[in-house]
């Protein structure tokens, strides 16, 4: 096994199968090589210690010294020494570029393992392996692990100074979990951290000092999107040492973004690129020159016959021109306050009680609000210092209690200022002031700098933008519609966001048609401005804040009215578009319905129940197609989780769990460990939860393409339980279940589409879940469901039908006729499909078809001209009748006629209104 199961490789052959035995097998890295090429050349030899190690003729001063210091514990062997015989096979490590060497020809197979990302120019027939690690002597410790040997000091330390120095001792962005539970098991079998940090930071030689000054004199500083990159550009042909280290010592005196040296040498033009910021991918702009590495550090060797020069440039300052061109490429701008912060923020005033702040705190759920006099921050109340005021029963003012400063940002500002003043100031809320007006804007929190900065790149996710992808989802029509009503928001300076599902269906590629737009501003007076522009209705909700606008008595007259390219159908158009004010909401005790106002984007987001629903899709002016990701959605969404926003969610809204289990099986993700836990605390809080709010959720689990799972998930989590002691799944069930959902019922039954507020569809698959249950069980479920009264009726006749069903196929006719006609034929449609017995299906059939249409020739007319008085007496006879008919008792009408007079006989004698 060349790869952990665990682990997720990248392997492309081409057309050659490797093998680790072939003789000679050589092992190769780069030139320059650092710790983590020598590293992964040794590993690759203790996987097989038939395959010769070969030194690079140029290796990094601190490897060099190291091996010069050690290599007599170390099999590496120098390609001078390799024997006169031809090379068969060469495992290339930490590189795909390969140096010819003597005894290679057309036939040697060439097996690449490599942690860089892939080239697209490699030559076929080589076999190219490869993982996304820090290091890529992880890949070889993780297999050596598994082995278990035993090695001594200095190889093991050797390994751990290539992982080490690949990720930055284990702290740069591109470090993976594996790297750090390799360098862990290197650390328990005897690598050695004082020999290690003996050669990660060397001192500088003579030589690399000289070209350290020389570098520092002639450094240049460029502002690129607000970013501080630093080129440096010598001649140093005689230059034999490598430069890395002395591109680290640079990096630590001038402390910019980005460092870019360009060093001529006898062997062409290196440059050597180091970054300090996520903003910043070195590996990119190295890449531009046909070199590689890592986002944090990265470098390329430009030879000088590959390099076109005018003729006023020599080769140097061509590549430095290219280097200056291509940079505003790979630099993305900082993330600034402005993406963070949310906007309207809540303040208070000096004479806000404690009492109220705890209030707010709780309804809002903040840790602390700024305290403003006359638009000017003059403090920051915080929750623990209101919860020491009342524990002590002191009602004092936010003035009393507050934090005393003026701690302000600018929307402007940077992150790192922003970190800078909450951790010189110890302020979790800072205020955004706008630069001109002096107005309180916004406010940035600790949790929003937070998720920042352990998300990484993550956060800049706002600025995709989705605009192609959204137009080819949506019919042209539809998306004319989106433009028309983002163009009024804009003209009513309103920021205007497609939000939730649709935009998690969309970048999941299965878009919907259904979405709603949620209107930063006032969405009622947006549409009563739409209706004024293109006719329609509006309905509106003031408590909400939301607005109805109908078109479908005006769609074809859109069509025409917008602005398209196209010709619009009307039939693409929705009857309807919602229009929804952002808002926030809070509970003021669990599973109430919840208390609304008006809020931001950012805040109406975070009201949702999981992360990959909090995704907004801006509509309005230049922000047409941008993605906002405040939360986290597109981190989960790729890696397939389902996550709570917050601990309390299930609590302020328990039907969240059913939703959670529902996201989970129809995308096929996994609902997050914390998230899962929170479910089991919170299970006990759908007790309170009522009928109608829970069978809705239901309904719409039964509604997806494969319920059953998420029955099964239900169960097997212990939320049908929580909903009912007697509710339970059986998973004999799940074949007739969903076999009901696809396929409706054959049209000779004469079913209804619709039974009570439910398609047939849904209440046939209530139906087969819940017939097993007992009478008693049956009953007390559908009460807690609050289940539609026909469906409740269908129900418990289908409970009771269902449990005298075994003995039924024996009786005469005449007596199942009796039993079936007063069953609902929903209730008998689902026990025809819940039976196994053919006996039953059959009986079911042939009173369908023909038994329940057998009626005697003899009718009310006949026996009043036979002087019986109307009454109960009637039904007696004709029933009689019929039973004999069906129990094969009477066969023609004057066998019937004879029946009917034996009965009358029997009778008590009657006088009839005409006798």
């Amino acid at each position: 096994m060349l790869f952990p199961s665990s682990s997720a490789p990248f392997l492309r052959l081409a057309g050659c199968k490797f093998d680790y035995n072939c003789i000679m097998h050589i092992i190769l890295t780069h030139e320059q090589a650092d710790f983590d090429a020598l590293g992964a050349l040794l590993g690759a030899h203790l996987l097989n210690e038939k395959a010769i190690p070969v030194l690079p003729r140029r290796i990094n001063r601190n490897g060099r010294a190291f091996i010069t210091l050690y290599g007599a514990e170390l099999p590496f062997v120098e390609a001078r020494d390799l024997p006169a015989q031809p090379i068969e096979t060469v495992t290339l490590v930490d590189t795909q570029s390969l140096n010819t060497m003597k005894g290679m020809s057309s036939a040697t197979r060439i097996h690449v393992i490599d942690h860089h990302p892939l080239r697209d120019d490699l030559p076929q027939g080589w076999v190219v392996q490869g993982e996304r690690l820090g290091a890529c002597t992880t890949h070889f410790v993780e297999i050596l692990s598994q082995h278990n040997g035993s090695l001594n000091v200095i190889p093991v330390t050797l390994l751990l100074l290539g992982i080490y120095e690949d990720t930055g001792s284990l702290t740069y962005v591109g470090t993976t979990p594996r790297d750090v539970r390799a360098a862990a098991y290197l650390l328990e079998h005897a690598a050695s951290l004082r020999i290690a940090a003996q050669y990660l930071n060397p001192p500088l030689s003579p030589e690399q000092l000289r070209a350290y000054d020389h570098l520092l004199s002639v450094a240049e500083t460029h502002t690129i999107h607000g970013h501080t990159v630093i080129i440096a550009c010598a001649e140093l042909d005689e230059m034999t040492e490598e430069i890395s280290s002395v591109a680290h010592k640079l990096r630590d005196l001038l402390d910019p973004d980005a460092l870019l040296l360009l060093v001529h040498t006898s062997e062409g033009i290196r440059l050597v690129a180091r970054s300090t910021t996520d903003q910043i991918n070195v590996a990119a702009i190295a890449a531009e020159f046909s070199g590689g590495g890592h986002d944090r550090a990265a470098g390329a060797l430009l030879q000088l016959e590959d390099i076109s020069t005018s003729a006023q440039d020599d080769a140097l300052q061509a590549v430095r021109k290219k280097l200056i061109e291509v940079l505003p490429r790979h630099v993305r701008p900082p993330i600034s306050v402005k993406q963070l912060m949310s906007r309207k923020p809540l303040v208070l005033s000096p004479n806000t009680s404690a009492k109220d702040a705890a209030e707010l705190m709780k309804r809002y759920g903040y840790e602390g609000y700024p305290v403003v006099e006359q638009d000017r921050v003059i403090g920051l109340l915080t929750r623990r210092a209101v919860d020491r005021a009342l524990a002590h029963k002191l009602n004092l003012t936010a003035g009393s209690l507050m934090e005393a400063g003026e701690v302000t940002v600018q929307p402007s500002d940077g992150i790192e200022h922003l970190q800078h003043l909450m951790t010189s100031t110890g302020w979790g809320q800072v205020p955004v002031v706008d630069p001109k007006s002096k107005q309180i804007i916004g406010i940035v929190t600790r949790t929003d700098l937070l998720k920042t900065l352990a998300g990484g790149e993550d956060f800049l996710l706002e600025k995709q933008n989705l605009a192609s992808r959204l137009e080819a989802a949506l019919p042209p029509a539809r998306v004319a519609l989106l433009q028309a009503v983002a163009s009024q928001a804009h003209h009513h300076r309103q920021a205007a966001y497609i939000v939730g599902g649709f935009v998690r269906d969309l970048l999941l590629d299965r878009p919907s048609l259904d979405f709603d737009i949620v209107i930063e501003g006032d969405a009622i007076a947006l549409g009563q401005s739409l209706v004024k522009q293109f006719g329609g209705k509006i309905t509106s909700h003031r408590r909400f804040g939301t607005a109805k606008w109908r078109i479908d008595a005006i769609r074809e007259r859109l069509c025409q009215e917008l602005p398209s390219h196209q010709t619009l159908q009307p039939q693409e158009l929705p009857e309807s578009l919602d229009l929804i004010s952002a808002r926030t909401e809070f509970y003021n005790y669990p599973t109430a319905l919840p208390t609304v106002e008006r809020s931001s984007i950012k805040l109406d987001l975070h009201r949702r129940d999981f992360t990959i629903n909090t995704m907004a899709l801006r509509l309005d002016g230049y922000h047409y197609g941008e993605l906002y990701d405040y939360w986290g959605g597109l981190a989960d969404l790729r890696r397939g989780l389902v996550r709570v926003l917050h601990s309390l969610s299930f609590v302020d809204d328990p039907t969240r769990m059913l939703r959670a289990v529902r996201f989970e099986q129809r995308f096929d993700f996994k609902i997050e460990n914390r998230t899962l836990q929170l479910m089991k605390e919170a299970q006990p809080m759908l007790r309170q939860v009522s009928g109608q709010r829970l069978s809705h959720e239901l309904d719409l689990i039964l509604a997806e393409e494969a319920p059953t799972i998420m029955l099964r998930r239900l169960q097997e989590i212990g939320l049908l339980s929580a909903i009912h002691p007697d509710l339970f799944w059986k998973e004999e069930r799940a074949k007739i279940l969903q076999q009901i959902l696809s396929e409706p019922p054959p049209k000779h039954w004469q079913l209804p589409e619709i039974i009570g507020r439910l398609p047939l569809s849904i209440a046939l698959a209530y139906l087969i879940w819940l017939t097993p249950l007992s009478l008693k069980s049956a009953r007390a479920i559908t009460d807690r469901l609050r289940l539609p009264r026909s469906l409740k009726e269908a129900f418990l006749t289908t409970s009771r039908l269902w449990q005298r069903l075994p003995e039924m196929p024996a009786a005469p006719p005449s007596e199942i006729v009796r039993r079936l006609e007063k069953v609902p034929l929903l209730a008998l449609y689902a026990v025809h499909q819940l039976s196994e017995s053919q006996a039953v299906q059959e009986m079911i059939d042939r009173y369908l078809q023909s038994w329940r249409k057998v009626k005697p020739v003899t009718d009310g007319s006949r026996l009043q001209q036979l002087g019986i008085k109307p009454g109960p007496i009637y039904k007696q006879i004709l029933t009689s009748l019929r039973d004999a008919w069906l129990d094969g008792k009477i066969t023609t009408p004057p066998q019937e006629e004879a029946m009917l007079q034996q009965i009358l006989k029997s009778l008590p004698e009657q006088t009839g209104e005409n006798g």
